[in-house]
Parts: structure tokens; sequence; C-alpha cells
């Protein structure tokens, strides 16, 4: 029941309508009921229940802003009728009205999420302002669950671009690495060319514009042509291998010869800057095997770790890549703080396999970075050296290859590489 109170006037509102809120009232006797109707009818779009099941099924079929709930009722409670509303819209805000005030039943209002709680009687401001904070309360929690919303869209579209461009960096490295891949490819040609062209101007120079050629210039140009043609030889199988990769589309699988990749990597490392003063030692298979990757894949593989290894440090040091046949499945490890095993559930562990090792004499990996290593863009390359990629594709084309990586280091005595792929 309501206590006597001034009379209240409706002045007409000079700011743009909005969405009338939905106000939910539940009480099990009728004067409270039309009474509360009366205050709130121009104000809100009003739902009346008599009984806690009435007030769940309203809940259920319409968006409900506020409830006034009387905690007093025949059947369900009022505290049970809270809990479950609660459940329906939890973001619902609720007042609690009794005539029969006990802290224990205050506790359980309060911790069930109603956000106030008055006393029978009550007058009309005070019904007013409760209700009127429970809108305010709700409209905050909408607000902001609607700027949650629009933050976590931003924050996904934020990761989507970080994720494309981070793609298209690595993408690009990619582009560089296979670029000066084919510079090596050139230089290996240009090889061969430069003796060819050497020999020819031997042959004309020593025959010029002569009608007959003696027995001693003959045997010079029959010993010219045979280098020339042993030169050609060599231009055209450097020219068919690589072509093959070239026609091959990027991460198209083909079988690749392990130690002619090696003997290309030999070439390609062999004026890079960074072997600079650094020992750098190939030991091929004793008996050669091809590997299912790409040609071009498989030199970037061993290209990166290689260089990898050799930038570990600015003091001198050894790297060494070894190739080997294994007669048997990978053994699982458990990883620890000196070893990894990178595999991402494609890897085809059938013997027999390649197992590839480049390792190096340098400082090892410190405990802090080896969760990192993979990671695109990291790197602890100081001044802006290094692009923090190179391991990050290394782990890309070997997963696409259903190959596997094993990282085993200690601090002080160096690190080693070892990439698993299928011969079969």
């Amino acid at each position: 029941m309501l206590a006597p109170s001034a009379p209240v006037v409706d002045v007409p509102s000079l700011v743009p309508t909005q969405r009338k809120r939905t106000l939910l009232i539940v009480d099990d006797e009728v004067g409270p009921r039309h009474s509360l109707k009366v205050v709130f009818n121009k104000e809100y779009n009003l739902l009346i229940a008599e009984n806690g099941e009435e007030a769940i099924e309203l809940a259920h079929r319409n968006k409900i802003d506020a409830a006034i709930l009387d905690i007093r009722m025949v059947g369900m409670s009022g505290i049970e009728t809270l809990q479950e509303l609660k459940k329906v819209d939890p973001a619902m805000e609720v007042i609690m009205l009794t005539a029969y005030e006990s802290i224990d039943t205050v506790r359980s209002a309060l911790r069930l999420g109603a956000c106030d709680y008055l006393n029978k009687p009550f007058d009309i401001p005070t019904i007013r302002s409760a209700v009127r904070r429970a809108m305010e309360l709700r409209g905050l929690g909408s607000e902001v669950k609607e700027n949650a919303e629009e933050l976590r869209k931003l924050q996904n579209e934020l990761q989507n671009k970080e994720g494309e461009l981070q793609n298209q960096k690595v993408e690009e490295a990619m582009v560089r690495s296979r670029g000066e891949i084919y510079a090596s490819i050139i230089h290996d040609i240009n090889g061969p060319l430069t003796i060819i062209s050497g020999f020819l101007q031997l042959i004309n120079q020593r025959i010029g514009d002569e009608t007959k050629v003696e027995s001693q210039d003959l045997d010079m140009v029959k010993d010219r042509l045979r280098r020339i043609t042993k030169q050609v030889t060599n231009c055209i199988d450097i020219s068919r291998r690589y072509l093959s990769f070239l026609r091959a589309n990027p991460g198209e699988m083909m079988r690749v010869s392990v130690n002619q990749t090696l003997v290309d990597m030999h070439e390609l490392m062999r004026v890079h800057p960074a072997v600079k003063s650094n020992q750098l030692i190939i030991t091929p298979l004793s008996e050669d095997v091809t590997v299912q990757i790409n040609g071009t894949d498989f030199i970037q593989v061993i290209r990166n770790l290689t260089v990898n290894a050799l930038q570990c440090t600015a003091e001198a040091h050894t790297v060494q890549i070894l190739a080997e046949v294994i007669n048997e499945p990978v053994p699982s490890i458990h990883e620890t703080v000196e070893e990894r095993f990178v595999n991402n559930g494609t890897f085809r562990n059938n013997a027999p396999m390649l197992a590839i090792t480049v390792r190096d004499t340098g400082p090892g990996v410190p405990e802090h970075y080896m969760r990192r290593l993979f990671s695109e863009s990291f790197t602890t390359q100081v001044d802006g050296k290094g692009t923090g990629l190179g391991l990050s594709i290394v782990k890309r084309l070997v997963t696409h290859a259903k190959g596997a990586i094993r990282v085993r280091t200690r601090v002080g005595e160096g690190t080693r590489f070892t990439v698993y792929l299928p011969l079969d």
C-alpha cells in the first residue's frame, strides 16, 4: 500500500522521444499491483504478474528492463522468482518490496542481484526514485555491453589486420629469400658461361682465320671443346633443376635430391656475408635420396636455419649442416627449457625419413627466448638487424611439407635445429 504524498504533476518532456522501457510488476495482492500500475502507467510499458510463475513466463516472452517484486507471495517466493528472472536475463534490474524486513532476506536479495530493497508502505517519490535508478542502471549496463561488444569487434578487426599485415611481411620475406636464391642460380650459371667464353676466345685466337688446322692445334681444340661441352652440360643441369622449381606452384610437393640441394647450399652460402670468419661445414648423405618438398622451399628452410646459426653471435664459431636418413619414427619428447618439438599435428612420422640438422657452437638460446623462437617478428638481433621472420618461414614451409622441427639448446654450448621430412 502507498503512503500519502503530494500530488504528482506530469510535465511534457521537450527531449526527443526514446524507446519506452518495460517495467514488470509482480505482487500477489491486487491493491499494490493496481497502485503501482497507476503510478507508472504513463512512463513505462507495464507488465503485470500475480505470481512468480507468471512473471517468469512474461520474462521469457518480453524484454524487461526492470521489475518490482514482492518478496512474500503465495507459491514461489520473491527470492526464488528473483533467482529465476536473473537466469532469464542477468541484466534485468529488480527492486524487492516487503512489509517483513529481515537481515537474511536482504542479504539473499542483494546476493542474487537485486538493485534495491524497499519496505512497505512506501511513498510515491521513493518508489519513483528507485525505479528511475533501476532504469538508469539498466541503460548503463546495456551501454557498457554494447561498448564491450563494439570493442570486441574492433579488437577482432585489429587482430585480423595485424594478421594480414604479418602474413604480408612473411610473404615478402619469402619472396626476398627466393630472390637471393635465384640470384645465386644466375651466379652458378655465370661461372660455366665465363669458362665457355674464355675457351672460345682461346680457340679463336689459336686458329683465327686458318683454313687448315694443324695436329697440335687440333688437339688443343678438341680438349677445349670437351671442356666447353662439360660446362654447357653443367648449365643445362642447373637451369633444368631450377626451372622445375619455378614451374611448380609455391609449396607444391615434388621430389628433390638432398645431396644436390646441399651442393647448391654450399654455392649459395660461399659468398654470404654471414659466413665471414665463421666455419661452415656441410656433410651430405653417404648415399643420396630424394625428399618430398618443393625445391625452393627446401633450400629456404636450410638457408634460413644456417643464416640464423651463423648470426647467433658476433664471436667466431662453427656451423654444421648434417643430413642423415633415420629408419625409425621420431620418439615423442617432453618439452623443457632446453628442448622444443614443433609439429602442428600434420607431421607424417613414418620411417624412413630425412633428418637434416643445422647446429652451431654459439651461446645457446636463453630460457625466456625458447617459447618465442618461431613467433613472427621475434628476433634477438639488435640495431634493426634481422626481421625475425626466418624461423617463422621455416615453420610454415616444414609444416606444409608434413614435417616437424626439433630444437635442442644449452646455454654456453650451442643450438641444433633438426628438420624431419618424409621420404615417401
